[in-house]
């Protein structure tokens, strides 16, 4: 049997409306062309709003496509059930809303034969269909960012990230994501990101940028936001990255 190349690892909650659009559809016609062996996981982090059905049915007859289904747990916990569920050589997460075509691919893919062992997409700093207070939010996010971690990526929170399996295996689980007690309610919003890629950069793991298209295409209810809702979470996700940084200060991560 072809050892599987890549796995594709989509987290989905409360993604109905994206799902109807026929972004799956598209993910499978990108992929049926390569000469590769791959899989789809989508990972489903306890929708309540039927995305688990509507997956099921549209890929019923699909080769190579899987549902997992697990409780509700946030968007690392259902990327990494997606991890342990599969089985090939490259991981890439990518998100349900397809802001950046899976066609993007076949930019980080030469970078694998280059030797990194990640490669991340990047939108640079534009944001199509973005309004302008989230324009600057990004802007100040990442200024403030690149002054306390990872100074040399432009972009740590794009959904397009390609990395090697035996990285996400040992590093994935070191997140502190993970130690955290509290109830996670609704889409939650973090900088796991940041400290993933901040764990792999402490630990040698090279890391490649590339920058990909990426359009705002998320139509699902669950993620969209009102203005307080965006500046409570980008607040949530600055308090985390100087966690991230006093946890370094102490040599957590090396």
């Amino acid at each position: 049997m072809e050892r599987i190349f890549l796995s594709i690892i989509i987290p989905c909650f409360n993604e109905h409306a994206n799902i109807k659009r026929g972004v799956l559809g598209e993910v499978r016609d990108f992929l049926k062309d390569q000469d590769f062996a791959w899989e789809v996981i989508i990972s489903d982090d306890g929708s309540t709003d039927g995305s688990s059905e509507l997956v099921e049915r549209e890929i019923k007859n699909w080769k190579n496509f899987r549902l997992l289904k697990i409780e509700h747990g946030g968007k690392p916990m259902a990327l990494w059930n997606g991890v342990k569920a599969s089985n090939g050589l490259w991981i890439l997460f990518t998100d349900m809303d397809q802001s950046t075509p899976i066609n993007e691919l076949t930019k980080l893919l030469p970078f694998v034969k280059k030797g990194c062992k990640a490669v991340i997409g990047s939108r640079g700093t534009g944001r199509k269909k973005f309004p302008f207070y989230r324009r600057v939010g990004a802007l100040v996010f990442m200024n403030l960012r690149r002054a306390l971690l990872l100074s040399n990526i432009k972009d740590t929170q794009c959904g397009f990230k390609l990395f090697d399996r035996n990285s996400l295996i040992k590093y994935f689980p070191r997140l502190s994501f993970f130690k955290r007690k509290i109830e996670t309610k609704g889409w939650l919003v973090s900088s796991w990101d940041v400290e993933f890629l901040h764990i792999l950069d402490k630990n040698g793991i090279s890391i490649k940028e590339v920058t990909v298209e990426w359009d705002d295409k998320d139509i699902s209810q669950s993620k969209g936001g009102y203005i307080s809702k965006y500046f409570r979470e980008s607040r949530d996700m600055l308090r985390e990255i100087i966690t991230v940084k006093l946890n370094d200060v102490r040599g957590q991560y090396n």
